[in-house]
């Protein structure tokens, strides 16, 4: 499920050894085509691998898994040879490729393809899955639970034009993306909903850091949602942040200035905001040249009457990334045999309380390559004949009312569930969910993924009375040691009742 880049990478290469069926909502939607930065990776001269995992430990605020990471930054290289074998044109200089710098990583190690890297990977990989004779794609299809037959997972239950759906299969992959339209102000895409982190849930899967959500620091403040992403490499060519009154705050709030971790920047920036200090990007320093390494963002500010060479670009945090996920081991199996997970959707450790820049398209490839071997080893093992425990879906129909809920959800987390948190906004939004739940029937299916996702976050939040990376609470403004191996691990109790919240040790 889902055709971003990680679940394209999985495709292509399960179809190595297997028929394939990917099934998404629209191919022209999710996250992956918005991706700008680019995708780090220890490829430079002056770097290595060790080094882009200890900057990835770092930002992770102590909590990523170090074995996850290790696999992350030692295949790093491989996975972008893997792109640019698969028609990925990156930029070069010279000879090299061409690297930037972005928040928290020492050096410059992020390839990129202008300011539209993303679109660029998404194009080859595309192109590729759409001309294998192995994979068959199923677009226009929403997915609405897993299908459980005797503790394992056996297929989807979908919905197309024609009514429910049953697709029986070896290995199911959960390559969904994350959950950011809960919030009200997002960089995400309008069909990235929870999807696949419900369903998981739903049928018994482990979830785990759900309180950690990566708010981006410089979105293009405006009233088009989602928010328009103003690539961290703006700032990496020597952009700055000033409030309305020119003051460059950054340089008194971390030593890395701009180029601090994202939960540092967006935590400065809503103090100020906070103050009643509007907050703005300046990029008149990188003159001229902004257009030609920049042309996407560009264009997007010239159509909102912004000229980045001679004006100052409001900006705002908005939701950008969720840490937190379905609960895999190192090969993308989740707690629920023949069930897999992978990209955002995924909890392998790697990110820690803080995803260090650019390496969501790298876990992607990286852990796509892992999970394709892993699943296509469940061919030797077939599948029953029995009809799976999970019933078939209502047929879910858009209907009017579907936007008014949708704004609610996004209005309960943003006050209560956003950048500052507090025992009192935490508990108020839990019960303004449990509310709305009531009033939202059951074919309503991604406005009940969002309430499902929604409470998980705060749940977890609500648990973890510290403050680490992407998690800050106001009533609890220290991080502390005590809670520096403890993750939030959510799993549906027997009785359809979450169970309570649990601890496990790294």
């Amino acid at each position: 499920m889902g055709s971003g880049i990680s679940g394209l990478i999985t495709a292509l290469l399960l179809s190595r050894g297997s028929e394939v069926a990917v099934l998404t909502k629209s191919l022209e939607s999710g996250n992956s085509y918005r991706a700008q930065g680019g995708i780090a990776a220890a490829v430079g001269k002056s770097d290595h691998p060790k080094q882009h995992g200890e900057d990835t430990l770092r930002a992770g605020g102590g909590l990523c898994d170090p074995d996850a990471v290790e696999t992350l930054v030692t295949n790093g290289p491989a996975a972008i040879e893997l792109l640019h074998q698969w028609g990925t044109h990156f930029d070069r200089d010279g000879s090299n490729w061409s690297l930037c710098r972005e928040g928290a990583h020492r050096l410059p190690r992020v390839l990129h393809a202008g300011d539209a890297t993303g679109a660029a990977i998404m194009s080859a990989l595309l192109k590729r899955a759409g001309e294998h004779p192995r994979i068959r794609i199923y677009s226009g299809v929403t997915v609405t639970d897993l299908a459980m037959t005797g503790g394992e997972c056996t297929g989807v239950w979908a919905v197309d034009e024609t009514g429910p759906v049953l697709f029986r299969a070896a290995a199911v992959v959960l390559a969904t993306g994350g959950c950011g339209q809960v919030y009200r102000y997002t960089t995400n895409d309008p069909a990235v909903t929870g999807d696949g982190l419900a369903m998981a849930y739903r049928a018994g899967a482990v979830l785990t850091d759900m309180e950690f959500v990566q708010f981006h620091p410089t979105a293009l403040k405006g009233d088009q949602l989602p928010l328009f992403l103003i690539s961290e490499a703006v700032r990496g060519e020597g952009a700055v942040l000033v409030n309305e009154q020119g003051h460059a705050f950054m340089k008194q709030v971390h030593p890395w200035g701009d180029l601090a971790p994202r939960d540092v920047v967006a935590q400065a920036i809503f103090r100020q905001m906070e103050a009643g200090r509007n907050v703005f990007l300046d990029a008149r320093k990188i003159g001229t040249s902004f257009e030609k390494r920049f042309p996407t963002i560009w264009g997007r500010c010239r159509e909102n009457g912004l000229n980045p060479t001679t004006d100052l670009l409001p900006v705002t945090p908005a939701a950008h990334f969720v840490m937190g996920g379905i609960r895999t081991d190192s090969w993308g199996q989740t707690t629920i045999p023949r069930l897999f997970a992978v990209g955002e959707a995924a909890c392998t450790g790697v990110h820690g309380a803080n995803r260090l820049a650019s390496n969501s398209l790298l876990e992607g490839v990286v852990y796509g390559r892992r999970v394709s071997e892993k699943a296509l080893s469940l061919l030797s093992a077939p599948l029953g004949t029995e009809m799976p425990d999970t019933p078939p879906p209502c047929i879910c129909r858009t209907r009017p009312t579907s936007s008014r809920w949708k704004t609610e959800i996004q209005r309960i987390m943003w006050e209560t569930g956003g950048i500052i948190r507090s025992e009192r906004g935490l508990t108020s939004g839990l019960h303004q969910l449990a509310q709305l739940e009531k009033k939202v029937p059951a074919e309503e299916v991604e406005c009940r993924n969002m309430i499902t996702v929604a409470q998980l976050i705060l749940r977890a939040a609500k648990w973890r009375q510290e403050s680490r990376g992407g998690h800050y609470r106001e009533d609890y403004p220290n991080t502390e040691r005590v809670w520096a191996k403890k993750h939030s691990r959510q799993q549906r109790g027997t009785m359809g009742e979450p169970d309570a919240l649990a601890t496990v040790c790294s």
